[in-house]
C-alpha cells in the first residue's frame, strides 16, 4: 500500500530544511578554500551576483516543479514531459554517488569533534596526523558508518518528525556558533588584513576560473541538480509563499557560506599569510587548521566548537542527500520508508568502501587518475549535475515553457520578483554557462588547462 505523501508543516519547517540542506560541508568546508585560492573578495563577489541570478533561478525553478508534481525526480520529471523522463533517473543517481563519499568525509568531521571532545587538539594540529589517519583501515569504515547511520535514524522519523524537526533545532544553533567564533577570530591582533583580502574585491584577481570556481560552488551550496530541491519543493504545501521561501532560503545559504569563510580565511591568514591560503586547498579544514587552533588562545575549546558546528552543518546536509533517494524509492517502488531508508544506507555504506579507504588500502587504485573519493566527487558534481541542470533548463526554457514554473509560483496571487531575470537565466545564460562549467572541468580535471 502506498503511504500518503507527507508535507513539511509550514514555510518556517519547509526554509529551515531546505537552508539545512544546502548548508553543509559545501559551504562550511569547500567555499573558504574556493576563496582563499581564487583571490578572497573578487570570489565573493562574482559569487554573490551568481547566487542572486543563476543560482536563485534553477532553486526557483527545482522547487516549483517539486510543488506542482508534488512527486521526487524521477516522477516529476516524467509528469511535466515524458521525453524529459531519464532527467529524473539521472538527477537521482547522483545523490546516490555522492551519499557514500559525502558520509566518508562525514566520519573525518564526527572523527576530528571526538578528538577535540577528548582534549586531543595538539594531536590534530600534527602535520601528519590527517594523512595518519585517512591511510587507515578501521576508524575512517567506523567513523564512516557512524555517521551513516545517524544520518539514515533521522530520515527514518519521516519529514515532519525527522527531517523538519531536526532542522528546527540545529539550524538556529549553527547559526549562533558561527556568529560567536566568528567574532572571535575577527577580535585576534592582525585578522582584519585577513577580513580585508576575504571580503574586498581586488579586480586584478579576476579570472574564467573565479567564474567557474563561483559558479560550480552554487551546486554545492544550493543543493541544486540533484533532486534533493524538487523532493522538499514536492513536500511544501500549496498555501506556502514560493518566492519568499526561496529568498529566505538564499539568504540563510549564503549568509552561512559568509560567515564559513569569516571563521577561516582569516585565522589561517594571520598564521600563513596570503601563499598559506592558497597552498592549503582541500585540506584547509582538516590540515590547516588544527594547527592554527593550536596556536590561538583557547585553542582547544574553538576548535572543538568549530568541529561541532561542521558536524551540525554536516548532518543537514547528509539526511536531504539520503531523503532526495528514499523519497525517489517510495515514489517509485511503493516501498515503506523504514525498508527504503535502511535499504539506502547499506548500499551507500558498502559503495563508500572504496572511498574510505581510497587514502590507504585501495590507494594504489586510481580509476581516471584520481582517488576514489575525487573520482565520485567530479562525476557526480563535475559531470551529471551540470547535465541534470541543463536539461532542465532546457525542458522549461525550450519545451514546455517557464510559464508552468511560473503559474505555480503566483498561483495563490504571490507576487514573482526576479520573474525577467528567471526567464532569461533558464531560457538562455543557464544553459551556455552549464555548457562553459562542463567544457572547462573537463579540460582542467585532464590537465589540459590549469586550474
Amino acid at each position: 500500500m502506498k503511504e500518503e505523501r507527507s508535507s513539511f508543516s509550514g514555510g518556517l519547517g519547509f526554509v529551515l530544511a531546505a537552508a539545512g540542506s544546502a548548508v553543509g560541508l559545501g559551504n562550511l568546508w569547500r567555499f573558504p578554500y574556493l576563496a582563499a585560492q581564487y583571490g578572497g573578495g573578487i570570489f565573493i563577489f562574482v559569487y554573490l551576483i551568481l547566487a542572486l541570478t543563476f543560482g536563485f533561478s534553477l532553486l526557483v525553478m527545482e522547487i516549483g516543479m517539486g510543488r506542482k508534481t508534488k512527486a521526487s525526480a524521477i516522477r516529476a520529471f516524467e509528469t511535466i514531459n515524458k521525453k524529459f523522463s531519464w532527467v529524473g533517473y539521472l538527477a537521482t543517481l547522483v545523490p546516490i554517488i555522492i551519499l557514500p563519499y559525502y558520509c566518508v568525509i562525514g566520519g573525518w568531521v564526527l572523527k576530528y569533534l571526538v578528538v577535540y571532545l577528548t582534549g586531543g587538539g595538539v594531536d590534530a594540529a600534527d602535520s601528519a596526523y590527517f594523512g595518519n589517519y585517512v591511510a587507515g583501515t578501521e576508524q575512517p569504515l567506523l567513523y564512516f558508518g557512524v555517521f551513516l547511520l545517524l544520518t539514515t535514524l533521522i530520515v527514518l522519523g519521516g519529514v515532519k518528525e525527522g527531517v523538519e524537526r531536526f532542522s528546527k533545532m540545529l539550524m538556529p544553533v549553527l547559526v549562533v556558533l558561527a556568529i560567536g567564533i566568528c567574532i572571535y577570530i575577527v577580535m585576534i591582533p592582525g585578522a582584519l588584513e585577513g577580513v580585508k583580502y576575504y571580503l574586498l574585491p581586488d579586480f586584478s584577481k579576476f579570472s574564467l576560473k573565479t567564474v567557474c570556481a563561483a559558479m560550480g560552488q552554487l551546486f554545492f551550496s544550493m543543493s541544486l541538480a540533484m533532486g534533493i530541491m524538487i523532493s522538499y519543493g514536492s513536500y511544501v504545501k500549496d498555501d506556502v509563499n514560493v518566492m519568499k521561501s526561496v529568498n529566505h532560503i538564499e539568504i540563510f545559504d549564503t549568509a552561512i557560506a559568509l560567515l564559513s569563510g569569516l571563521m577561516i580565511v582569516p585565522a589561517v591568514y594571520i598564521f600563513s599569510g596570503e601563499e598559506g591560503l592558497k597552498s592549503s586547498g582541500v585540506g584547509l579544514m582538516f590540515s590547516t587548521l588544527p594547527r592554527v587552533f593550536a596556536d590561538m588562545p583557547f585553542g582547544g575549546i574553538i576548535g572543538l566548537v568549530f568541529f561541532i558546528l561542521v558536524f551540525f552543518a554536516a548532518v543537514t546536509s547528509s539526511i536531504s542527500i539520503l531523503e532526495a533517494i528514499v523519497s525517489n524509492i517510495l515514489d517509485k517502488f511503493n516501498w515503506d520508508r523504514r525498508k527504503a531508508s535502511f535499504g539506502v544506507a547499506i548500499m551507500a555504506f558498502v559503495l563508500g568502501i572504496p572511498s574510505a579507504l581510497g587514502f590507504g588500502a585501495l590507494g594504489d587504485v586510481t580509476p581516471l587518475g584520481m582517488d576514489f573519493l575525487t573520482f565520485f566527487d567530479y562525476i557526480s558534481n563535475s559531470v551529471l549535475m551540470p547535465i541534470v541542470a541543463l536539461f532542465t533548463c532546457i525542458m522549461f526554457g525550450w519545451v514546455v515553457g517557464t510559464k508552468e514554473i511560473e503559474d505555480e509560483v503566483t498561483k495563490n496571487g504571490e507576487s514573482f520578483g526576479r520573474r525577467k531575470i528567471f526567464r532569461v537565466m533558464i531560457k538562455y545564460v543557464a544553459p551556455v554557462c552549464l555548457v562553459v562549467i562542463l567544457i572547462f572541468y573537463s579540460l582542467a580535471q585532464f590537465g589540459f588547462i590549469s586550474y
